[in-house]
């Protein structure tokens, strides 16, 4: 079914025991959502320094960039190579899906510009709306407009790169998704998540004195009564990344 195609997970973070062991580390919950029969997913841990080799970056048909603890807009060794492997990938068009600092650094690579967001934090399920662009973009995946997904960020892209298109914004980030040709998509929030995982990660931000307990408790209230649209988000993630819209 999945015709045999090659794709890639850059991992961009250190991996939670928790999520280890619940997930299968991050790399488990992405290959979770967006992985078909006949597919090969390989994973590559960017942020320890470790990098597809030259040669093999052909072989790929797609790469997925993830969140992560550190700043898009920060210079470490990893992040500059990274930024050097995603104009390569830029250059021979190959399909690139950013989520959270991908996202970020996707269009800082392309371009852009990323900083911490003038809101502050925005943690929970978030509703975006499609552009009127996107509709139709997605339109043959027959999902709303608006769209719930779960987000857990300080950052934002503030400026977009040249030729890149805003297709979703929130009420409280003006870039949720951008796309840069038909071959690169950044999507600010986790379509990846499950609340579990965002319920995990409040208490780790609140442990290392990121937020403080009470808006953690607020946090995990709200979580109660609200879903992420989490099968219109396989939809479309997967569709972009094989291909098919």
């Amino acid at each position: 079914m999945g015709g045999g195609k090659r794709f890639s997970v850059l991992l961009c973070a250190e991996d939670s025991d928790y999520v280890k062991k619940m997930y299968g580390g991050y790399y488990g919950v992405f290959v979770e959502m967006l992985a078909e029969e006949g597919e090969t997913w390989d994973v590559f841990k960017v942020a320890n320094g470790e990098f597809p080799d030259d040669d093999e970056i052909p072989d790929f048909d797609g790469f997925v960039i993830t969140g992560s603890c550190n700043d898009a807009h920060g210079n470490d060794a990893w992040i500059c190579k990274l930024i050097a492997l995603l104009n390569r990938l830029d250059s021979l068009n190959k399909k690139v899906l950013g989520i959270c600092f991908g996202h970020q650094i996707l269009s800082r690579a392309l371009g852009g510009k990323t900083g911490r967001a003038i809101s502050g934090w925005d943690i929970g399920v978030t509703s975006i709306h499609l552009s009127s662009s996107s509709s139709k973009l997605f339109s043959s995946l027959k999902i709303p407009t608006t769209l719930s997904v779960i987000e857990c960020h300080r950052d934002e892209v503030r400026e977009l790169p040249p030729k890149a298109e805003v297709i979703a914004w929130s009420e409280k980030t003006g870039v949720e998704m951008f796309r840069y040709g038909d071959h690169m998509l950044g999507i600010q929030g986790h379509p990846e998540y499950t609340k579990d995982i965002l319920l995990h990660l409040i208490d780790r931000l609140l442990q290392h004195t990121f937020i403080e307990e009470s808006y953690a408790d607020v946090l995990k209230a709200r979580l109660v009564k609200v879903e992420p649209d989490k099968e219109a988000w396989k939809k479309l993630c997967t569709s972009f990344l094989k291909g098919r819209l």
